[in-house]
C-alpha cells in the first residue's frame, strides 16, 4: 500500500458523500459533465453515469497502479505523487461538477 492511499481511499469516500449528498438535487435526468469557455456545456451524461461513474473511474485507475507497480515495477516512476495528485483533482472537480448540475435545477 501506498502512503498516497491516506489520501486516495477517502478521496473516494469523499466522491461517494458527494453523491448521496448532491443526488438528490440534481432532477434533470442528465447533468452537464463538461463546458466550454463561455459556460454552456458541451455534452451531458445521465445522472448514475455522471455521479457514479467517476468512482468507477478513480478506482479502475488505482487498480491499474496497482497492477503496474505489482508486475513492472521497473516502468512505474512517480506513483505517489501521480495517486496523490490525481485523488485531489478528480475530488476536487467532483465537488463541482455535481454543486454546478444542483445549482442548474
Amino acid at each position: 500500500m501506498l502512503v498516497a492511499d491516506l489520501v486516495f481511499w477517502p478521496a473516494v469516500a469523499f466522491l461517494a458523500g458527494c453523491n448521496l449528498y448532491f443526488g438528490p438535487s440534481i432532477r434533470s435526468a442528465r447533468m452537464a459533465m463538461q463546458w466550454r469557455l463561455d459556460g454552456e456545456p458541451t455534452w451531458y451524461a445521465p445522472n448514475a453515469v455522471g455521479l457514479w461513474g467517476i468512482v468507477a473511474f478513480a478506482l479502475s485507475v488505482r487498480l491499474l497502479i496497482w497492477v503496474a507497480s505489482t508486475y513492472a515495477p521497473e516502468k512505474v516512476h512517480g506513483a505517489e505523487i501521480g495517486l496523490l495528485l490525481f485523488s485531489v483533482i478528480v475530488a476536487v472537480v467532483h465537488v463541482l461538477t455535481c454543486r454546478r448540475a444542483a445549482r442548474a435545477n
